[in-house]
């Protein structure tokens, strides 16, 4: 497994390297283009437009005979609390170009943000040009929200089913269950049980098991033409790596603590020991947020990194326009897409081994003679 995510790190930074060399070769013949430059400035928009969460699910624009923004998708609930709970339609937005009015109150979408403002949409500034205007409290049910909500809905009736199929066929699996059921058991049996030990690896299987197949699913969700992003937004890792980060200190046993505080233990003195633990202990207490930290920070951005390239490939077609560029953008997609849909499996597996060898540290016991 090892030298497969190699070769796959390797490929996709190959990759990646071409997509640098033929978009200066791209900027380099189009330099004095002025239409070209527009091109490229709405690329790069519309690239960074995709990476963030929103409060509509757009499947794709266009712009009529009449110069007008045409969205096709759905609009999203949005939930505030500003003196009041304030509830209404994102379509009030139209996609950032109107002020909605909401019980006397006027709201902008500026940035991907809501702040409160006039009926006119001012946005005030302060003197490193950040908006000054009131945020209220959001709760709203953005896009990545809607999509983490479906991923569950999928899980829980999938594997619903499966645990019926076993029920109903005497432990064997039917159905879609005989593709997932040797994806538990190697998560079980290659991953739980090496890492965390017989004894006390069932306690933390349903996590180890949901954290897989949830981290799986968004990121192949992210692959298709809906065009979501959630396991490349950094709060959304964050959420994750906390959980793995709370189940493993709230579950980490006596020798857990006394290898971080005393990770000498009795082989010197105690006298001999104390110039070695004003280094030592620091570093301990500092490697129990370090080891979540680089969980959120990896999968955000090798997710976001897959989505940079892609869509910058798929922007190149546009800007080459020619029988010979166009077509190798094309197939440099994807190729990068094929390569997508094995980090994706990757990248929950990485996150799942890791967060079984952090419970292995928390779960482990040693015998006191």
């Amino acid at each position: 497994m090892k030298r497969k995510s190699t070769i796959l790190i390797n490929a996709k930074k190959s990759v990646a390297l071409l997509a640098i060399l033929f978009v200066g070769f791209a900027f380099a013949n189009n330099k004095e283009d002025a239409k070209e430059g527009d091109l490229k400035t709405e690329i790069k928009e519309y690239i960074a437009h995709h990476l963030l969460d929103s409060y509509d699910f757009s499947l794709f624009s266009y712009t009529n005979a009449q110069g007008e923004h045409v969205y096709i998708g759905a609009p999203l609930p949005i939930i505030l609390w500003d003196n009041g709970l304030k509830l209404f339609s994102s379509s009030k937005f139209h996609h950032g170009e109107t002020v909605a009015a909401v019980d006397g109150n006027h709201y902008a979408l500026y940035h991907n943000k809501i702040y409160k403002t006039d009926a006119a949409g001012t946005i005030n500034y302060d003197e490193s040009h950040h908006p000054t205007n009131v945020k209220p409290l959001d709760f709203s049910i953005t896009k990545s929200v809607v999509s983490m909500m479906l991923v569950f809905a999928i899980m829980f009736f999938l594997f619903k089913s499966l645990a019926a199929s076993y029920a109903k066929n005497g432990g064997i699996a039917a159905g879609a269950g005989r593709f997932f059921e040797p994806i538990v058991l190697y998560i079980r049996d290659d991953i739980a049980l090496p890492n965390i030990g017989e004894k006390k690896h069932k306690k933390y299987m349903s996590f180890l098991l949901t954290i897989f197949f949830f981290i799986w699913f968004l990121n192949i969700l992210g692959l298709t033409p809906l065009g979501v992003n959630v396991t490349g937004n950094i709060a959304v890792t964050f959420g994750l790596a906390l959980l793995t980060f709370l189940i493993t200190n709230l579950t980490g046993t006596k020798d857990y603590w006394l290898h971080i505080f005393d990770p000498l233990g009795s082989t010197m003195a105690w006298y001999a020991k104390v110039p070695l633990y004003i280094i030592l202990i620091p570093i301990e207490v500092l490697g129990i947020f370090i080891k979540p930290f680089s969980l959120l920070i990896r999968l955000y951005a090798n997710m976001q990194a897959g989505h940079i390239v892609l869509m910058s490939l798929i922007g190149l077609m546009f800007i080459f326009k020619s029988w010979l560029g166009s077509p190798l953008s094309f197939g440099l997609a994807f190729a990068i897409s094929l390569i997508e849909v094995l980090v994706a499996l990757l990248q929950a597996y990485i996150f799942t081994m890791l967060s079984a060898l952090y419970f292995g540290f928390a779960a482990v016991e040693h015998e006191h003679h």
